[in-house]
């Protein structure tokens, strides 16, 4: 008899841990959606002439900071006036001597975390998340010392130093996963999701093929937990996923293509399942620059923001409603020296203050107002 209760014992543990949910074996699920990710009424869309908005070509060769030791300053030179001051000289190396790569997303969570996405040009379509606790830096006094946080992985005499060993406990480096590009980890200020495309490519800015993925980032354990496989394809349209996202305070998610004629900008939901875009009303005539490098939205300001290298362009983003409200003078734009790599700009709370990041050397800047 006891050993027939041990016998339904030991079953009924095994069936209650076998109908349990897991997520330390969980698998990543790619979900496909059947029917078009993508709203499009091409009979209803306005041309208009954003002339407040001046392209700046990529330049031949970009500056690369000398001086990573100290903090410095970028200026607008055009536009509205705003200086970016270094708030972190991101590691260099990695942990272990890694290559990390180049800095090519940024996201925050607030006033505690901040998320890089890097990506090694060795490793071809894949990269990693690092994650910054940025109230443990501050508390450190890592803004006034930015060589402390880039040599946070350089041994010292062959060994690490207390201040080292502190700046270790504030990082933690995520798993390499397939990211495409890598230039549009962003968070849901509505739902708290993590949100990228994995927008694989054959050459540089040359997609594999013309199927979008988005995304979900499980942000404890740093890297995808499931995906969305969908068309942006509607009435002769077809757009190859997205490169760029941001989401605005009620959720609504948005990015923006150049498919050699003007700038398309497209808003939308993404749901656990499901994606759902449309192609707002309104055609841009003139974008900020060459590469299209980030997206980006200042809840304070309550204005989108479309990156290149040096160059910044935003709008209000509820001129976007309906058949759109966009006039020339609803652009505010800033072309900026010296001539760097923009990769993007999160917000970590109601100020409104940017923080952007730069490549050459990786580092983040702030803004001296909201922008």
């Amino acid at each position: 008899m006891k050993l027939l209760k041990c016998f339904f014992f030991v079953l009924g543990l095994s069936v209650f841990f076998a109908c349990r949910p897991t997520t330390i074996n969980a698998k990543f699920v790619v979900y496909h959606q059947r029917s078009s990710g993508l709203i499009y009424h091409r009979h209803h869309m306005r041309y208009l002439n954003n002339s407040r908005v001046h392209y700046i070509h990529v330049p031949k060769h970009y500056h690369h900071v000398a001086a990573a030791t100290k903090r410095h300053t970028i200026k607008s030179v055009k536009g509205r006036p705003v200086t970016f001051t270094t708030r972190y000289v991101l590691p260099f190396p990695g942990k272990g001597g890694q290559h990390w790569g180049n800095p090519q997303s940024i996201a925050m969570t607030g006033k505690k975390y901040m998320y890089v996405v890097y990506c090694p040009t060795s490793l071809h379509n894949k990269g990693r998340i690092v994650r910054f606790n940025t109230q443990e830096l501050d508390s450190l006094g890592i803004r006034l010392h930015p060589n402390e946080l880039r040599d946070a992985y350089v041994k010292k005499d062959g060994h690490y130093s207390f201040i080292q060993k502190q700046i270790h406990k504030t990082i933690k480096i995520g798993p390499l996963f397939t990211t495409g590009h890598g230039q549009s980890l962003a968070y849901n200020w509505k739902n708290h999701g993590m949100y990228m495309w994995r927008d694989k490519e054959k050459a540089p800015r040359v997609p594999v093929n013309n199927w979008g993925y988005i995304q979900h980032i499980n942000v404890k354990r740093l890297r995808p937990d499931h995906a969305i496989r969908f068309r942006l394809r509607n009435r002769g349209l077809s757009v190859p996923g997205g490169h760029n996202l941001t989401f605005d305070k009620n959720g609504n998610a948005y990015f923006w293509s150049f498919p050699g004629w003007c700038a398309y900008i497209f808003k939308g939901k993404i749901h656990h399942k499901s994606v759902k875009f449309k192609l707002t009303k309104q055609k841009l005539r003139h974008l900020p620059g060459t590469r299209i490098q980030s997206m980006a939205y200042n809840s304070t300001r309550k204005r989108l923001l479309m990156i290149s290298d040096a160059s910044i362009a935003s709008f209000p983003k509820n001129k976007l409603k309906g058949l759109g409200h966009l006039t020339n003078h609803s652009f505010q734009w800033n072309e900026f020296n010296p001539k760097r790599e923009f990769e993007g700009i999160a917000y970590d709370g109601k100020d409104g203050i940017a923080n952007l990041l730069l490549n050459h050397v990786p580092e983040v800047l702030t803004s001296n107002h909201s922008y």
